[in-house]
């Protein structure tokens, strides 16, 4: 099967082949290094994110009602405490009235946390849902600006996988921003709320020393805040590590993906070679680092459950002993033992909310490098022109197509057309040839606009009255129809049109599937795939043309009769063909050369990085 050999960026050490050429890529924006460590630029680029996004106003008012309802159950949370003296006192009173009275209340409290509970949990979750709608929209926004897409392939390690970061990531993030958020609200609420109860609660706790007692202010809130600090420092000394293997976790579950994709994309060709064996190796080599690191992830983790287990267990005993010395003097009763033990664990889990949550903060943090760190290299593609020169792009002030003094930059080599200045007028035909590997495919990039790296100037006409074939023509998602009529809506180009396009260029026997909705890409062969892409061309009736060999997949009888499009029914189009020689176009006569210029300046990618 014919194929295009430079319609992709060349391999580099730090991106596997895929589908559409191998790719490079490091978390940064082109030119420009994006410090892991900068958490506070990711972090701000995030709320910028939501700020921006078209559903910000529900967005607050989600977060406004997840407010309300953990202030509600932190109020509820302080009556519950306050019910256990009570309670505990009329146990040990042996007073049953009291004691069911006290049930009765407990019910009560119970029921209406329960509710807030409920209320919060559906708020979470349709945050998570609101969240995703910003970031993900937000993305994609800036994803599929004109030519950023391809631009991203040659941006570094940023530039790998933006689909899992899009999708998977950004999802992931989200969720992680919505549960560690209340999650942390909550903590600072019940914190600030009962360390005011505890330590009224610490005056009941008097300590007796030689004979003499000593009363300490606030005696049970230092005790919480030292059994917290102590735990959280240890959580910090051994969950550190596990901030960069999420982050190495992420980039290598990345590379796995991309390998299966690949084969998926591929089976075919891996069938017709017998290369299953080979593309096991292959797949298998993706899947050893991501295991390797899964098993250094479950280490560091077993080593963190021996500080966090080991830290809930103890905060059983440790809050009765601390009080002890006031239950044991008579100083405190029973009910107000466990209201002050109760106290001591509400205040000690709002300051161990570090130590639980430290692996769920390590993930965020991976997390939200990896999708922020898209997000702002992606406005940067366009500004960045440290690496060469770059084209000047312009609208002609005639409306026609000028390529003046163009240069391009490529990795390997700088090149340019033989002739100077190029300038077409409508009904012009002109064909651009060049030995393989010349840089002819990156000379159309070039031209539309794609590869910006070079000199000189490409004056194009209005973007409605041109259109661009690639060699490998793209097929949307979706019917043939829509296939046709791409980039266009199906309602802006007549039934009777397609059907008249689609038997001119010789695909009459798809007419039935006209409205079949397929993956045309996988579907189509390689030569029907360029025969509709011509069918595209009857329908738009473009007034200038720019093709990258779109017929290399046809033999030359059936080449001159569907080039018999350009001469009859687009006879007063411009046409501009690039191919290996004047037979990519039949009938087009005028000849311009690629040629490589000696010591040029070329195009230098960022370097790689393992992320």
């Amino acid at each position: 099967m014919p194929t295009n050999e430079e319609t992709a960026p060349p391999t580099s050490a730090g991106g596997p082949p895929g589908p559409e050429g191998p790719r490079h890529g490091a978390d940064e924006a082109p030119g420009r290094q994006q410090p892991a460590s900068d958490l506070a630029q990711h972090v701000k680029a995030f709320v910028a994110t939501v700020r921006k996004a078209a559903n910000r106003r529900r967005v607050y008012l989600l977060i406004a009602a997840v407010v309300v309802v953990v202030g509600a159950t932190t109020i509820g949370q302080i009556r519950l405490n306050a019910w256990q003296r009570d309670f505990y006192d009329a146990l040990n009173d042996r007073h049953l009235e009291a004691l069911l009275t006290q049930t009765g209340v407990f019910v009560a409290i119970v029921a209406v946390l329960l509710a807030l509970g409920v209320a919060q949990t559906w708020l979470r979750e349709i945050l998570k849902i609101n969240l995703r709608d910003a970031v993900s929209s937000d993305i994609l926004d800036e994803w599929l600006q004109p030519r950023r897409a391809y631009q991203l392939t040659w941006a570094g390690d940023v530039g790998r996988h933006p689909d899992q970061r899009i999708q998977e990531d950004s999802r992931h993030l989200c969720e992680l921003c919505a549960d560690l958020g209340i999650g942390l609200l909550q903590s600072a609420l019940l914190l600030v709320s009962f360390v005011g109860v505890l330590w009224v609660l610490s005056e009941h706790v008097v300590l007796v020393i030689g004979g003499r007692s000593l009363q300490v202010p606030g005696y049970m809130v230092w005790c919480a805040l030292a059994y917290a600090i102590a735990g959280s420092w240890a959580t910090w000394r051994v969950g550190r590590p596990l901030i960069a293997l999420n982050a190495e976790r992420y980039a290598r579950e990345a590379d796995f993906r991309f390998s299966l994709v690949h084969v998926d994309e591929s089976a075919e060709a891996i069938g017709l070679y017998g290369g299953e064996r080979e593309a096991r190796i292959e797949t298998g080599t993706a899947l050893v680092p991501v295991l390797a690191v899964m098993r250094r992830l479950a280490r560091g983790l077993a080593n963190l459950t021996w500080v966090t287990a080991g830290y809930g267990w103890l905060t059983l005993v440790v809050p009765i002993i601390v009080a002890a010395p006031g239950y044991f003097n008579g100083t405190l009763s029973f009910g107000q033992l466990m209201m002050v033990t109760g106290a001591f664990f509400q205040v000690q889990q709002s300051l161990r909310w570090f130590v639980d949550n430290f692996s769920t903060i390590a993930d965020w943090r991976a997390t939200l490098l990896r999708v922020m760190s898209l997000r702002l290299a992606l406005p940067a593609l366009e500004a960045d022109g440290d690496r060469a020169s770059r084209i000047e792009f312009g609208r002609h002030p005639a409306g026609t197509l000028m390529l003046d003094t163009l240069e391009v930059a490529l990795p390997d080599k700088r090149v340019r057309l033989k002739e100077q200045c190029v300038e077409m007028a409508p009904g012009d035909r002109l064909v651009i040839i060049g030995a393989p590997g010349s840089g002819k495919s990156m000379l159309f990039r070039a031209v539309a606009g794609l590869w910006p790296w070079g000199s000189g100037r490409v004056l194009l006409p209005q973007p409605e009255a041109l259109l661009f074939l690639p060699n490998q023509p793209y097929l949307p998602l979706g019917t043939l129809r829509e296939a046709v009529a791409f980039p266009f809506s199906v309602q802006h180009c007549p039934d009777a049109e397609i059907r008249s396009a689609i038997e001119r260029v010789g695909l009459g026997h798809l007419l039935a599937k006209l409205d079949v909705r397929q993956r045309w890409d996988k579907e189509l062969r390689i030569d029907e795939q360029q025969r509709l892409a011509f069918a595209r061309l009857l329908v738009h009736r473009p007034k200038w043309v720019i093709m990258d060999d779109p017929l290399s997949a046809v033999d030359h009888t059936e080449r001159t009769e569907l080039c018999g499009v350009l001469n009859h029914e687009l006879a007063g189009s411009a046409v501009i063909a690039i191919g290996r020689s004047a037979a990519a176009a039949p009938g087009l006569d005028r000849v311009v050369e690629l040629v490589e210029m000696p010591d040029g300046d070329v195009f230098r990618p960022p370097m790689t990085a393992v992320t």
